[in-house]
């Protein structure tokens, strides 16, 4: 990986924003997601996020941190926070908006056990494939502190396949609609690809109780996206 997304943030971080990063899928075409939208205050996240960070409690682990909003935030409010990422950049920047504790970590290398695990802005997204949902959430129940929970976001996107006739064109011989490849590219340079996964509740539930873990619906946003509460 070249880390594309992290050399964006460094660059929005140290006054060098000139272009936004462009992502698309392999069902959809490019789209811009703006920088400064990976910096944003707690009054300008969505209310799916906002909800999420209000159930914070106790020890948190921030999961694919980014540029650290979402820890900074629960930091003023006196948590105890851990920020993790894959993308070195994105730790370089949280360190240098003042994350106190922040590691490059690959979740399942997570060994400390917290009171919330923290996944926003398509937290399903790390598991990558279906096939790898259980070994994500039972290595994510074993974080847990005995009443701990997993906040998590996902979206439902089975409209993405929807014809003119409210008919659906997925391929049932292929896999989950919700494994999609996806594609970053920052001022010309394309980022290897990488699997993504959007979760359907239904399918986060499911595979919830095929670990041991309790899945409830908290919240549901404006655009086919949900917040789900996992607990032991």
């Amino acid at each position: 990986m070249k880390d594309l997304f992290g050399k964006a943030l460094l660059d929005y971080q140290n006054g060098n924003y000139s272009e936004d990063i462009i992502t698309s899928t392999n069902i959809s075409d490019e789209d811009v997601l703006p920088l400064p939208y990976l910096f944003r205050d707690f009054k300008d996240m969505p209310e799916l996020e906002q909800k999420a960070l209000k159930l914070c409690k106790g020890s948190v682990l921030d999961v694919g941190c980014g540029s650290g909003s979402h820890s900074l935030y629960l930091q003023e409010k006196g948590f105890n926070v851990k920020a993790i990422d894959i993308s070195k950049g994105a730790i370089k920047v949280c360190k240098q908006r003042g994350v106190l504790n922040t590691e490059v970590l690959n979740i399942l290398n997570e060994k400390e056990i917290f009171d919330t695990i923290l996944l926003l802005m398509n937290g399903t997204g790390i598991f990558q494939e279906l096939t790898q949902v259980s070994k994500h959430l039972s290595h994510l129940k074993s974080l847990l502190k005995p009443n701990g929970q997993i906040l998590i976001d996902s979206s439902d996107i089975k409209y993405m396949y929807e014809d003119e006739d409210g008919g659906y064109w997925m391929d049932m011989n292929s896999s989950y609609y919700g494994e999609l490849d996806y594609f970053l590219s920052y001022k010309g340079e394309k980022e290897s690809p990488m699997k993504w996964l959007y979760l359907d509740f239904e399918t986060l539930k499911l595979a919830c109780e095929s670990v041991g873990l309790q899945c409830e619906l908290v919240m549901e946003g404006e655009h086919f996206d949900y917040l789900a509460q996992l607990s032991l």
